[in-house]
């Protein structure tokens, strides 16, 4: 489940923008709770440049699915007549 979340669209390798992206994530989940249940203060311009963070990856990962792929078409010689 894992590998097909973080596999690039195009063509089924890793992306790092997403496996950066998921870790942002992860981070601010783990921020939260830390906050939540045990009162540990994280500064306000790191978790908001962390959720900026998150933001524009899946933005961008979003993107991706309505872009154009660009696939080199063959062309072939012409030959002399």
């Amino acid at each position: 489940m894992l590998n097909g979340l973080l596999d690039d669209s195009h063509n089924g390798t890793l992306s790092s923008k997403r496996l950066v992206t998921f870790l942002a994530f992860l981070l601010c989940a783990t921020a939260f709770i830390s906050n939540l249940f045990w009162k540990y203060e994280v500064s306000e311009y790191m978790f908001d440049s962390m959720i900026y963070l998150v933001m524009v990856g899946l933005g961008l990962t979003a993107s991706e699915k309505f872009l154009p792929i660009n696939k080199k078409t063959e062309t072939k010689p012409k030959g002399i007549l």
